[in-house]
């Protein structure tokens, strides 16, 4: 069965303080999946249970090596999911806070694409 997509969105996630790259990265995923609503699964297709679609995440990092993709793949709540990382992203200077981390004074950005597809 082939699976066409349905909808591709973009997202952004920053970690301000730490340099968590997997944290920027399932703020990208939030992000991307929050500006998307899948009525048209259900009131367009009929689609009956949305943990039948494909969820695809392409996340861009800085450090994509050091990203947990299963944290990642959690931060979407529905279908069967997959996650990846590539080079990406952006490390900008920013305002070391000790209460955050020691030497962490970069901001890390992500981006997200998130692709969900179905069966047809």
């Amino acid at each position: 069965m082939a699976k066409k997509r349905f909808i591709v969105e973009f997202g952004t996630g920053i970690d301000l303080h730490g340099e968590d790259v997997t944290k920027a990265a399932c703020r990208a995923v939030d992000n991307a999946i929050s500006k998307s609503c899948l009525c048209g699964l259900v009131e367009i297709l009929g689609l009956q249970d949305l943990e039948d679609v494909h969820v695809e995440i392409l996340v861009a990092s800085p450090r994509p090596e050091q990203i947990d993709l299963d944290q990642v793949r959690d931060a979407v709540p529905i279908g069967h999911r997959t996650a990846h990382a590539v080079e990406g992203g952006m490390m900008a200077q920013g305002l070391c806070v000790a209460q955050f981390g020691p030497e962490c004074d970069q901001v890390v950005v992500a981006n997200a694409a998130i692709t969900v597809s179905i069966d047809q």
